[in-house]
């Protein structure tokens, strides 16, 4: 049985992230976090990867998460997101490798598709997530995500959306676009478009409305349905990522941004070829002999 493989980042802590997940994909992924009472978590930035098999319309799916506990919980939060670019760049550095064997059939994708970054609702983009942006959006497909979007009013939702996306276009930070091709009109990619950034709600409680079975999270004055997209964007996330835009992701990862990281690599190597040969030639005629002569080896006579 063919499993189609998607490798996805999910960054930022503290945000309802470990919820939306689960109930992304209707599974106990992340179990709640439990510390010691005298102890305190880890501010380490790690990368751990958790792995799904999910069956969406008769396709079967391996979706490999890569999770990044500890992001931004630092006082001191410089470079923290290095351990991230390292981990992307080393996906990249293996399949590069693997291309160069002479049965490339057998090459396993572990790339990363795209970046889930959780974003804390407030008034915009603070500079740690601007900076981080800047620093992988020619590594990854980044999709940026508000957090317990419940917690904004409607009209608070549509404000904070706008600041964000004018940030994002203010600091020319590269997000994904949704591709318009001959099966899909061009309105319907510019409303996905403009849905972002997703505001999103995660619940894993089934709540038991009028007979009706929902997945939601119930409030004195109401009930936020997470699967309601007048409620949230949670349908919209989970079709991009599992559905209508999931071969999308893979190609942009493989024929814009890895072709980008192969061809700078290629260069570099060139480069340092180049700057060899170049400094082989500036020696004079002698010493070039020299050298020749020092790695022919000798014959004995007998």
């Amino acid at each position: 049985k063919q499993w189609y493989q998607r490798r996805v980042a999910i960054t930022a802590g503290g945000l309802g992230k470990s919820t939306l997940i689960n109930s992304l994909f209707l599974s106990s992924i992340y179990e709640d976090e439990k510390y010691p009472v005298a102890g305190t978590p880890n501010k380490t930035v790690k990368v751990q990867n958790s792995t799904v098999y999910l069956v969406e319309g008769g396709v079967s799916l391996k979706l490999t998460l890569v999770d990044t506990p500890g992001f931004g919980d630092a006082i001191n939060n410089t470079k923290c997101w290095k351990p991230i670019l390292e981990y992307i760049d080393s996906k990249y550095e293996e399949y590069l490798n693997a291309e160069g064997h002479v049965n490339r059939s057998t090459v396993v994708d572990n790339r990363v598709h795209c970046c889930l970054y959780f974003i804390s609702p407030g008034h915009g983009l603070k500079p740690l997530d601007i900076e981080f942006m800047k620093q992988l959006h020619e590594k990854v497909n980044i999709v940026p995500v508000i957090g317990k979007a419940d917690t904004l009013t409607p009209e608070e939702c549509v404000e904070f959306k706008a600041n964000v996306m004018k940030e994002i276009e203010f600091h020319d930070i590269k997000i994904y676009q949704f591709p318009i091709d001959e099966f899909d009109e061009e309105e319907e990619a510019q409303d996905l478009q403009a849905q972002l950034p997703f505001a999103v709600v995660g619940s894993n409680t089934m709540l038991d409305i009028n007979g009706k079975k929902l997945r939601g999270r119930m409030y004195p004055w109401g009930i936020a349905e997470v699967e309601n997209p007048d409620h949230c964007d949670f349908i919209f996330l989970r079709n991009l990522l599992i559905r209508t835009h999931m071969q999308d992701l893979k190609d942009v990862t493989n024929n814009v941004l890895y072709e980008n990281f192969r061809c700078n690599k290629l260069a570099a190597v060139t480069s340092v070829s180049l700057d060899s040969k170049l400094a082989s030639s500036n020696r004079n005629p002698l010493a070039q002999f020299e050298i020749k002569k020092k790695k022919v080896p000798t014959a004995t006579l007998r």
